[in-house]
């Protein structure tokens, strides 16, 4: 090879820092939780250039793999021994066999070891035309990584033993989190000693007050804060904004939210103004957008919701954790603004159990955009990040872009979504119009039906817009009709005056006095009666929600909206919800949610019926 001089030279150095090739990365991270095995990546020459930085003497493994795991893995494996730098391409079949590929992909370009660590870099082209080898797309990609304290030796790479790990990234579009000087000024929402309870999932709810300004400011990068120890248990952070007609007594206490003893202050707090997952890191935002902060428009609190996933039901947990938000009053040109497509999360978003693939979609039509749009008279909105989520069964996310009838290029997805790692994409365009989410499940290995809900075990289908200019439009959002989902089972009719929820079955007689969900359930699924439903649910009636900052709903002519009194209210009033048959006919479930919304059951203003 022709750059082996340069190397041994490079190798036989003597170096007290992990070794400098001259080469920059614009992007990196630590895979191992000790801080020894460092990653540093960015394109050149239309390939994916990386630099392997270890705390070894041995060989350093690096590869893709589509579970996280050893089997069907595209491994690289280099060092230097003898003075001599070394990279073989490997790959594993599904028995986890180590194998030489026959086809070599990645090119070595710089190598060295000192006293402490080994140094690769190599390129690699992102699709190799190699059956061996992972296509690099722009969806999460599976990184495994190993080390050893020995070289590749005649009979190939000895076992890793514990020296190894799997790190889910995205590389070709990673989260931006730019260093800011350490005179920017941050405040922190933090929860104080939060008392997780000892059930799989809880929403925690915390209202903070922002600090007062005497002129607007913008935000310009949000931190998450998480407790050491926690970053399996805090699933995700929302951070709406709320009425500006308080008192500070508001403030004294925390509160399980979505329950029926939640302080009425929280119920203010409807439009989500920053959203973090899992897995992410820091957002900045660009530099001709920021937050805003200190103007009438802008929040005087804040509701922060936590998402503690404690699957394991352990006891004893307190938490920590929140977000951290540098500002400046260095002004941008442009307040952002969010919005949350999507499905509305509800028990009417029906996955049935044991199949490989089923889509669901939600819609955000152009209708709710124009009205907003026209309201507050800007040219246009422009989308420049998207934070994609589902839960569990979540295989792969799309948000789909159509503009007069016409589909463009997918505004953002993810085909290998982690439940572990959920960030912001930026858009290396910036657009809008009439959106799609749409989103792809695997429930074979479960038996009964999975529906939208709150808990990680439900599901959700969303998609979270940062956009500019700031326009008064903070959900746009969908739902198939439940009753045409259930006219597939074959329910033909429902007890009337609806009193309970889950609504009751009247007829026919085999899912006579069940509710829908048993009646889901007792229904035969097969994955051709899968395939079938999920044929017909996409071709369904689809109710619409499109909401504005003070969750009130924008009126669109041929749309559903449900009425803002209805929808906000927990009171027990009395209502007559029909007064004739309840028979199978469109729309009819938009009118059962705003029955149970004034009967009592759990409301909020993102998540409804979960």
């Amino acid at each position: 090879m022709c750059c082996w001089p340069l190397l041994v030279l490079w190798a036989l150095l003597p170096c007290a820092t992990a070794g400098d090739s001259g080469r920059t990365f614009p992007h990196r991270t630590v895979l191992d939780a000790e801080g020894k095995y460092g990653l540093s990546w960015g394109p050149r020459d239309g390939r994916l250039a990386f630099r392997l930085e270890v705390r070894t003497a041995g060989y350093v493994g690096f590869g893709f793999s589509p579970t996280g795991a050893m089997a069907a893995a595209d491994i690289v494996v280099g060092g230097v021994a003898h003075g001599r730098p070394y990279l073989q391409d490997y790959f594993t079949n599904a028995n986890r066999e180590l194998k030489k590929d026959d086809q070599q992909d990645y090119h070595l370009e710089y190598a060295m070891e000192n006293s402490t660590h080994t140094v690769i870099e190599f390129t690699r082209e992102l699709h190799t035309c190699d059956i061996n080898d992972k296509t690099i797309t722009e969806s999460t990609m599976r990184v495994i990584w190993a080390y050893h304290h020995e070289d590749v030796g005649e009979a190939g790479p000895k076992y890793h033993s514990s020296n190894r790990g799997t790190k889910s990234l995205r590389l070709l579009n990673p989260e931006k989190t730019n260093v800011l000087s350490t005179a920017i000024p941050y405040f922190d929402l933090i929860n104080q000693d939060v008392l997780i309870p000892n059930k799989g999932t809880t929403y925690w709810c915390q209202m903070f007050k922002i600090p007062v300004f005497q002129e607007k400011h913008h935000v310009i990068k949000v931190e998450p804060m998480i407790q050491r120890g926690h970053e399996s248990l805090v699933h995700h952070i929302l951070l709406y904004q709320c009425s500006s007609n308080f008192n500070d007594s508001i403030l004294d206490y925390g509160h399980e939210c979505y329950h029926p003893n939640m302080p009425d202050a929280f119920l203010t707090c409807g439009s989500v103004i920053f959203g973090w997952a899992i897995g992410g890191e820091g957002f900045s935002y660009p530099p001709h957008v920021g937050l805003s902060l200190g103007t009438p428009l802008d929040p005087c609190y804040v509701l922060l919701e936590v998402h503690y996933d404690n699957p394991t039901y352990e006891e004893g947990l307190i938490d920590n954790s929140g977000l951290r938000l540098y500002h400046t009053t260095d002004i941008r040109k442009f307040d952002a603004g969010m919005m949350e497509a999507g499905l509305w999360v509800s028990l009417f978003h029906t996955i049935p159990p044991g199949m490989p693939e089923f889509r669901s979609e939600g819609h955000c039509t152009l209708e709710c955009l124009k009205e907003a749009l026209e309201a507050e008279k800007p040219s246009g909105i422009h989308v420049f990040a998207v934070l994609l989520h589902t839960h569990l069964a979540g295989r792969g996310i799309r948000l789909r872009h159509f503009r007069k009838g016409e589909e463009m290029k997918l505004l953002a997805y993810d085909d290998n979504f982690d439940f572990n790692f959920q960030e912001f994409q930026y858009l290396k365009e910036e657009q809008g119009d009439n959106l799609i989410t749409e989103c792809r499940y695997n429930t074979k290995d479960r038996t009964r039906m999975t529906w939208g809900g709150l808990s990680t075990r439900n599901e959700m289908c969303l998609s979270y817009l940062l956009y500019y200019p700031r326009i008064n439009l903070t959900r746009c959002a969908s739902i198939p009709d439940i009753m045409e989902q259930l006219q597939f089972i074959g329910v033909k009719e429902i007890y009337r005056p609806v009193t309970t929820w889950p609504f009751i079955i009247k007829n026919p007689k085999q899912y006579k006095n069940l509710s829908f969900m048993d009646a889901m359930n007792k229904f035969k699924w097969t994955k051709k009666e899968g395939l079938s439903f999920n044929k017909f649910v996409l071709s369904l009636p689809v109710n619409v929600r499109c909401s504005k900052t003070d969750n009130a709903e924008w009126s669109i002519q041929g749309m559903t909206a449900l009425p803002p009194v209805i929808e906000r209210t927990y009171k027990a009033e009395p209502l007559v919800c029909a007064s004739s048959s309840f028979s199978v006919h469109r729309n009819f479930s938009l009118k059962l949610l705003m029955c149970f919304m004034v009967l009592g059951s759990t409301l909020s203003s993102l998540h409804l019926w979960s």
